[in-house]
């Protein structure tokens, strides 16, 4: 049945003219708008899958692309990486309904790290870091996984707010608050925890970690609440290992420093994967 229907719609000889080589495909609908962009080091072998998906699960996006495409795009490409960047850009770009990954970098977050002039140590969280440029944080990221980001945020927030004294909201800086955005204040903090944080943050170090722990086993509550504080500093150990540590490999192989937006992010990895 896959084979039938992707001759019918896309011609019966049209996988033996696909290139052997690298390139980007996109299935089109009835009105010319893009469907699903992908990628390939192979376009015949890639695009071969689409024309035999049997009914197992696995292949169910690509019979259910088959179905709803009325066009398909080839275009040929000098190398894998052109590929790749290509993909990224046209995923980010038209942000086509069967592509997820990489369509809303806009909404990767950014983490921030700084001080004010009342000497409060300020956490931020937002993926529009331009807009609360006067707060003089020092930003990281931009992160992928949003939901460990926000997890590592929160977790910061709860240990510093053991070891300071947390600022209401009406005691915040006066910046645009977007859904999703986060800004916490914290005043009698201990006053190596900040740059600590952003050493932490940025891939430089991990003594925030040891310097929690030491300033926590003070603190009577934090003792009380000893299993709650463990699963905190797992979840910034993690987020260290699993996100930190791969955007500052990936920053040192591209040579570059601060933050990446995340319109760029994704192509930068794939810049620093392909080398």
């Amino acid at each position: 049945m896959g084979t039938r229907l992707f001759d019918e719609k896309f011609g019966a000889e049209r996988h033996r003219e696909l290139p052997r080589g690298p390139g980007v495909y996109l299935f089109r609908d009835a009105e010319g708008r893009v469907l699903y962009a992908g990628k390939a080091k192979d376009l015949r072998r890639r695009l071969a899958c689409y024309r035999n998906a049997s009914r197992r699960r696995a292949h169910r996006k690509m019979r259910a692309l088959v179905r709803e495409a009325a066009a398909l795009e080839v275009r040929s490409l000098e190398n894998e990486m052109q590929a790749l960047l290509t993909e990224n850009e046209l995923i980010r770009t038209l942000r086509p309904p069967f592509n997820v990954d990489g369509a809303f970098a806009f909404l990767y977050p950014a983490l921030g790290v700084g001080g004010d002039d009342d000497g409060r140590v300020l956490l931020a969280f937002t993926s529009t870091p331009g807009e609360w440029s006067r707060l003089g944080v020092r930003w990281h990221g931009c992160f992928r996984s949003r939901v460990r980001a926000r997890a590592a945020f929160d977790a910061l927030v709860a240990l510093f707010g053991r070891l300071g004294h947390r600022e209401p909201m009406s005691r915040l800086p006066d910046v645009p608050l977007r859904r999703g955005a986060r800004l916490e204040a914290f005043r009698r903090l201990p006053s190596e925890l900040a740059g600590a944080a952003n050493a932490f943050l940025a891939g430089e170090s991990k003594d925030l970690l040891t310097l929690l722990f030491e300033r926590l086993l003070e603190s009577a509550s934090a003792r009380r609440d000893a299993v709650e504080v463990e699963e905190q500093l797992r979840t910034l150990a993690g987020f260290a290992r699993k996100d930190v540590a791969a955007l500052r490999r990936a920053m040192q192989k591209a040579g570059r420093s601060g933050w990446v937006p995340g319109e760029e992010r994704d192509a930068l990895f794939i810049a620093a994967r392909l080398g």
